[in-house]
């Protein structure tokens, strides 16, 4: 391990060396339930025979060729499957190796399509504070996440940012939901009116913001708004779904629940559910069109772009899921889960808001219930529910300023698609004794 940059230098973590559907099991043997999917990848859990089977398979054929000379058999499949379940219009896929990397191709092929029609003014990015949209330069410089941003600002291409449409922060007492959601909109319209219309690319959002917020869907209307007012000024609107898609909401896309179709839309953690590293982009059919009447070659790619391995675990992944009825699934276990959470924690002091949609459920923590005011960033609260869950064998989702990047702390459990009840009470009891171990020494 002395070898190994790992993600935080001062502390060990274990060593997983096996998985058991929703359990991982480190080096000492220990089983921990995989609460929070990783980082919300994990839906099938961690021993899907199937989706292996099908990796192995692959590799015995070809596990690899370089998409300017080939494409594979896997690669053509994963796209039909894709295409045949997504909007007409969305049929077109571009794979790549993760969340970042399919963000920045969906920034790289919004300005190609533009020059590609003589609308070359076209560059603004418009994006929404608080959200996370990937680790690669320009997916970091759209994001809102200032944390990740501030070191290094020097190197980002300049980006815009508007209000998220975060409900339990930003609704005033006097507000509708339909209200706030029309105001918080109108900042996007507002943004381009003072870039000027003909210089906006394209706005970019999380239907369901991840780990930046905690899983905070928009209100009701908001994203039809959004969708009205790109329409209106000719950008091109680009969901992030690499956190939210692909089931974790309890449809395929995030996005058929806000009743909006998008340009573009990124997808990735549940698309291979971590047997293989693999992101993808689904683009619109006239953005193809005008590069292929235009120059004919998108000016961009990875080494790894269309992975053979890759697309045939993600293509096992999303058989498993539609075979099994996962998505049934992740809806009423979602809501089991949810309302089990709410019962245990809903009057918990230092809890201020349970909110999400599917198996994909954010838990904000505050100093006061009743003013909202979040702990003393200092205190690091949402570390040590972390680390104190892990102690009792349960895996969550930690993060830190969840506000304004400073201030504000929330957890996200995850869990796979694949969990039972008896999984839930587990989550919940566990979780319970974390947060008591944990929260009255943060106080």
């Amino acid at each position: 391990m002395a070898h190994v940059i790992h993600r935080n230098l001062r502390t060990e973590v274990p060593t997983a060396v096996a998985g058991d559907g929703p359990y991982i099991i480190d080096r000492e043997g220990k089983r921990y339930l995989d609460a929070s999917g990783g980082a919300a990848v994990s839906c099938l859990g961690h021993s899907d025979r199937e989706v292996t089977a099908a990796i192995s398979a692959q590799l015995e054929r070809i596990p690899y060729a370089h998409t300017g000379f080939f494409s594979t058999e896997p690669a053509e499949e994963l796209a039909g499957f894709l295409a045949s379940k997504a909007p007409a219009n969305l049929g077109n896929c571009f794979f790549v190796s993760g969340g970042s990397e399919a963000i920045e191709s969906a920034l790289k092929i919004a300005r190609q399509y533009f020059v590609e029609r003589g609308d070359k003014e076209r560059h603004h990015i418009i994006a929404r504070r608080q959200s996370y949209h990937g680790n690669t330069l320009a997916a970091l410089a759209a994001g809102g996440n200032m944390w990740r941003r501030q070191q290094y600002l020097p190197l980002l291409i300049e980006t815009h940012h508007v209000s998220p449409c975060y409900e339990y922060r930003g609704r005033r007492a006097d507000e509708s939901a339909g209200a706030y959601g029309a105001r918080v909109a109108d900042e996007l319209e507002a943004k381009i009116e003072e870039l000027g219309p003909s210089s906006v690319m394209a706005f970019i959002a999380e239907p369901v913001v991840g780990a930046t917020l905690g899983a905070v869907p928009a209100v009701p209307g908001y994203f039809k708004r959004i969708r009205e007012i790109c329409d209106r000024h000719g950008l091109l609107l680009i969901l992030d779904e690499v956190m939210c898609g692909m089931g974790r909401c309890g449809t395929r896309f995030a996005f058929e629940q806000e009743g909006v179709v998008p340009d573009i839309v990124c997808i990735a953690k549940g698309l291979g559910a971590g047997y293989q590293p693999i992101g993808a982009m689904l683009v619109d059919d006239r953005i193809v069109e005008a590069i292929r009447e235009g120059t004919g070659f998108f000016q961009h790619g990875y080494t790894y772009i269309g992975h053979a391995s890759a697309c045939a675990g993600a293509l096992a992944v999303q058989k498993v899921i539609e075979k099994r009825d996962l998505l049934k699934r992740v809806n009423s276990l979602g809501g089991e889960l949810k309302s089990r959470l709410e019962a245990r924690f809903g009057n918990h002091p230092f809890v201020g808001d349970i909110r999400g949609r599917g198996l994909f459920i954010g838990i904000e923590l505050v100093e006061d219930r009743m003013t909202k005011e979040p702990f003393d960033p200092a205190l690091a609260v949402n570390g040590k529910i972390k680390a104190a869950a892990m102690q009792q064998g349960l895996m969550c989702y930690p993060m830190g300023g969840t506000i304004d990047g400073k201030r504000g702390d929330h957890i996200v459990i995850a869990p796979p698609y694949i969990i039972e009840e008896s999984h839930i009470d587990e989550i919940v009891e566990k979780l319970s004794t974390a947060f008591d171990r944990a929260l009255p020494a943060a106080a």
